[in-house]
């Protein structure tokens, strides 16, 4: 596989070759580079493409923005933290068509080579075009490393992160501040854009942010001026949070937007061993991408000498997105995804070198092609098959029936893409089954949740999905305790199946209550 990647570039140039005389030769090596990363995507995502349960985060993206073609409010009829933006997103992709699920997924391929694209682009201006290759293609080998093969958020706002900072090296480097104000907007923009799909993006806006102060002022900008560009810079990157806002507020939502969107995150309860063990993990699954960071530039005689002025802004820019990481306290896998994009383009001056240095190219991609083969072949092992998943949600559509209709369901712990193919009525906000269950968000959602769960049960849904050991960690015992003891007063086990490592119940609401109806 490394040699078929390796050799990837050179066999569409050559191809490119024997169809005649080139012309536009740059633009012309970006497309045939381009198709070459769309070739490396497909390779490690065309196994995965329309699997349904990749992970529980996408799944729930995808519910909600399907969900919100029927007339569903994000934070009001669906609750989750996530910025609007990304709900949007996912409504859009469900136009394409079909269930939404290969669909989305094949937005995703797209973006991660486009991505990798950007990167290539960006990782010229310090590299040679091998190593900027191996650059591109590590970015991708990391995603799914770091649980990122299907449609996790930053698989989206990447790429327009990479372009802010494609934007930002050229306004960094540029010999005269001639067209800056508009260049600081177009960053700004993208970054803005960036931020309504996933907020923790605000710590790179407002590292971005102070490198365009600080430009304007190495230029000889005056203070005044300097002022107002940079209230026009902020304004632009805010302004598409704040239009999410002022559409609630219009509404009448504004309350549950800025509880879900900004206060919600101080509720949410983590264990620090558990967190502290993924940032170990994480920082060793990281270690080919140190080494040609900090080995590399030690032993390789061309990496040495003084930074130049555009690896001085790289270095910025990854330091800004390393401490929004650590800032965040979490560091789940998928959060890692964000720091590929400005590591892989500082590691490119140390890969694609000769001899004998080669072991720094070999030792981040082969480690990288293991990695996401394994990531990528025990996630779906491990949350079920594709046959799997389609018959659990036959079985829940086929216990919701009853004489008056669909009734309703109601998935305590199990997978949020068994509402989107059962197209079940909800009885709750809080259907990411997560917030219920578990315990890292019980102070969080703005509403009691034992008071919560009782409240779903004296609806009486028709069905209610539990697992037999909880899926999520720290569980919420009391909640737990309380869904099946009235589980066993209200309910029948209408039938048990393996999902991946889990054994789904399913319970049928016994006959003499009525069900609700479905919409």
């Amino acid at each position: 596989m490394l040699h078929f990647i390796a050799a990837l570039p050179g066999r569409l140039r050559a191809y490119d070759q024997t169809r005649g005389p080139r012309t536009g030769s740059h633009a012309q090596d970006l497309a045939l580079t381009g198709l070459a990363y769309l070739m490396v995507a497909l390779l490690l995502r065309g196994g995965t493409l329309g699997f349904p349960a990749i992970h529980i985060d996408e799944q729930f993206y995808l519910l909600v923005g399907d969900r919100m073609l029927h007339g569903a409010i994000p934070f009001v009829d669906i609750w989750d933290r996530k910025p609007v933006g990304l709900f949007l997103l996912f409504a859009g992709m469900r136009l394409l068509g079909g269930d939404g699920i290969l669909q989305y997924q094949l937005v995703a391929l797209a973006c991660a080579a486009a991505t990798s694209l950007v990167i290539y682009r960006i990782a010229r201006t310090v590299a040679s075009r091998a190593g900027a290759w191996w650059a591109g293609v590590g970015y991708q080998l990391y995603l799914s490393a770091f649980f990122c093969f299907g449609g996790q958020a930053p698989v989206y706002y990447n790429l327009l992160v990479a372009l802010a900072a494609l934007a930002m090296l050229r306004i960094w480097t540029a010999p005269s501040g001639r067209r800056l104000l508009a260049h600081g907007l177009v960053v700004m923009a993208l970054l803005g854009l960036a931020i309504q799909i996933k907020y923790t993006v605000v710590f790179e806006g407002m590292a971005f942010g102070l490198a365009l102060i600080a430009r304007a002022h190495h230029i000889g900008w005056h203070r005044w001026r300097i002022l107002f560009a940079s209230l026009l810079w902020a304004g632009l990157a805010l302004a598409p949070t704040l239009a999410a806002w002022a559409t609630y507020a219009a509404m009448g939502y504004s309350d549950a937007f800025v509880q879900a969107n900004f206060l919600s995150i101080f509720g949410r309860h983590e264990e620090f061993s558990g967190s502290l063990f993924r940032l170990f993990k994480e920082t060793l699954a990281l270690s080919p991408v140190w080494c040609a960071l900090f080995l590399a530039p030690r032993r390789i005689p061309s990496l040495q000498g003084p930074a130049s002025s555009e690896l001085k802004f790289l270095r910025y820019w990854a330091g800004a997105a390393v401490l929004g990481f650590l800032l965040f306290g979490t560091w789940y896998d998928h959060y890692v995804a964000p720091l590929l994009v400005p590591l892989m383009v500082l590691a490119a001056p140390a890969l694609g070198q000769p001899r004998p240095w080669r072991w720094y190219t070999r030792f981040l991609v082969g480690f990288g092609i293991i990695a996401a083969a394994s990531v990528t072949i025990y996630n779906m092992r491990h949350h079920g098959t594709t046959a799997q998943v389609t018959k659990a949600a036959e079985l829940i559509h086929t216990a919701s029936l009853t004489p008056q209709g669909q009734g309703c369901v109601y998935i305590n712990e199990g997978d949020p893409i068994l509402y989107h193919l059962t197209k079940s009525c909800l009885t709750t906000p809080f259907i990411f089954p997560n917030h219920l269950n578990a315990m890292v968000d019980a102070n969080a959602l703005g509403v009691d949740v034992q008071a919560e769960v009782k409240r779903i049960l004296d609806t009486r849904p028709q069905v209610v999905v539990m697992t037999v050991k909880p899926s999520s960690l720290p569980v919420n015992w009391q909640t737990r305790h309380l869904m099946f003891a009235r589980l066993k007063q209200d309910y029948d086990l209408y039938s048990q199946i393996d999902v991946g490592w889990r054994r789904l119940l399913i319970y049928r609401l016994k006959a003499p209550h009525a069900a609700p109806i479905g919409t």
